[in-house]
């Protein structure tokens, strides 16, 4: 018979905490996410013109196709590991068979065929680019979902996020610090990127399968391995769009993630041809390794403003700084190596505000539309944030790689001519300031502010509150 006193949270079975172990363990599962997506971004565009010997239109061409399709997986992977039923689950069979073909795919990018044609070799990069973006989705969103279903504690979600990122991080910084030791070793450039390739595309793999191996137990004991019943009906892609575009605030996030990002990923390709052809330095890893590296502490920061002044004020701080940085460096001379250093640094405050403040606002934008709506859809508002990362991405690479063509850049030469060195100075400095200056404009209008937020939070607990005093008794 049921009692009419309701469960309280002593009656309830307490799952075993994830210990350190388990923690650094389902982190593990981002750092080869984090070191190939890292090297992509800074590497590949400089490699495709100078090792592979693409023109820059057809360099930035195959980067667009491959975010663009990566845009498009996306969902299907999502949708088909959602629907997959097996005795492991849904999540780790699609990490634990996607995970050597996501290395391997990765160590064929840096590959330099023999092939005399242009077209082939750009059409081997196209078809390697898909393939691995297929593999990146199909370790890389299952092991993120995972998240949600080992736990549903708010802290020990907050702690497994935080050891995630550190992960990616982690992950991202090796491979800048790989790549300075090898360039350093090696003399000969495909040498060089075909050897950091494959020391990458191991230390990608390994660790998933690390991930994998520390978690299952936790998923196991917590029966996390199946979807629990839901009476929640999926939204159509139609429905789906008029929610996230009939939230004002949303479209703010966006817009301000979009401008940030595309500021740092265009500083991202362009920063090897900066400091190869404008700075003439043998190697551009040292330069790269300071933006991301420091990037990681002055997240500390970032974090501890934002809880004292607030999300938009250190936005205002973050991004003005690195607008002054940015703008510096066009005016840097070769030969002032160490003032291009120290530039670096400040940029990563800069980069530090990009990663954490967007990301921070979108809970409240979620927030706002379970005010509004009754629902909380997070995945709705996640997807569609990156989706639309993808496809800006996408275009702003592909507008990176117009300008160094249309300028006469040469990938074969070691000198360039002015008016390419030009086209990469604007692109280092003018281009992304003008970009950061539409991040801060769209973060002035942002309508969550911090009294907003609270009031949004209070009503929400007034709205629960009332909704667990109708609930019935157990």
């Amino acid at each position: 018979m049921a009692s009419n006193v309701p469960l309280t949270s002593a009656d309830r079975p307490v799952p075993k905490p994830f210990s350190l172990w388990g923690k650094l363990a389902f982190g593990a599962g981002d750092i080869g996410p984090g070191m190939t997506a890292n090297l992509l971004a800074f590497s590949f565009l400089i490699f495709l013109t100078t090792a592979a010997g693409l023109s820059p239109v057809a360099a930035g061409s195959v980067l667009a196709i491959g975010r663009i399709w990566d845009a498009v997986n996306d969902p299907f992977i999502g949708y088909l590991s959602d629907k997959t039923r097996t005795r492991w689950g849904r999540r780790y069979p699609w990490i634990v068979l996607g995970a050597i073909p996501f290395g391997v795919t990765f160590f064929l990018t840096w590959v330099v065929p023999g092939w005399e044609s242009d077209t082939a070799r750009f059409w081997y990069y196209v078809v390697i680019s898909l393939l691995f973006q297929v593999f990146y989705t199909v370790v890389n969103l299952p092991y993120t979902t995972l998240t949600a279903e080992l736990t549903k504690d708010y802290d020990e979600r907050t702690e497994l996020t935080a050891f995630r990122l550190g992960s990616s991080l982690f992950g991202a910084i090796a491979a800048l610090g790989l790549g300075l030791v090898i360039t350093n070793m090696i003399s000969d450039l495909r040498q060089q990127y075909l050897v950091l390739g494959g020391i990458c595309a191991v230390l990608s793999v390994l660790p998933l399968f690390w991930c994998v191996w520390g978690t299952y137990p936790y998923a196991v004991q917590r029966h996390a391995l199946q979807p629990a019943p839901t009476d929640e009906v999926a939204l159509s892609f139609p429905q789906q769009v008029k929610v996230v575009f009939s939230n004002r605030a949303f479209l703010f996030v966006v817009g301000i993630y979009l401008f940030a990002w595309l500021a740092l990923q265009m500083t991202a390709s362009i920063i090897p041809f900066y400091a190869t052809f404008w700075m003439g330095l043998d190697s551009y890893f040292l330069a790269a390794l300071l933006v991301q590296g420091t990037a990681i502490f002055m997240m500390v920061v970032v974090n501890q403003l934002s809880c004292r002044l607030g999300k938009q004020e250190v936005f205002y701080i973050g991004i003005g700084v690195w607008i002054i940085a940015q703008i510096a460096l066009f005016f840097v001379q070769p030969g002032q190596v160490a003032f291009l250093y120290l530039l670096c640094i400040v940029i990563s405050f800069g980069v530090a505000t990009a990663y954490v403040v967007p990301w921070a606002m979108l809970p409240d934008v979620i927030e706002l539309d379970e005010l509004k709506t009754g629902q909380r859809r997070e995945g709705v508002f996640y997807a569609f944030m990156t989706l639309l990362q993808k496809v800006g991405l996408a275009l702003g690479l592909f507008l990176v790689s117009l300008a160094l063509q249309f300028s006469g850049f040469v990938s074969e030469a070691t000198q360039q001519s002015d008016s390419a060195l030009m086209a990469i100075r604007v692109f280092i400095g003018p281009v992304p300031m003008v970009l950061l200056l539409c991040a801060i404009g769209l973060a002035r209008f942002y309508p969550i502010t911090r009294q907003v937020h609270g009031e949004i939070l209070l009503q929400l607990s007034e709205r629960h509150r009332a909704q667990e005093q109708d609930e019935p008794l157990d």
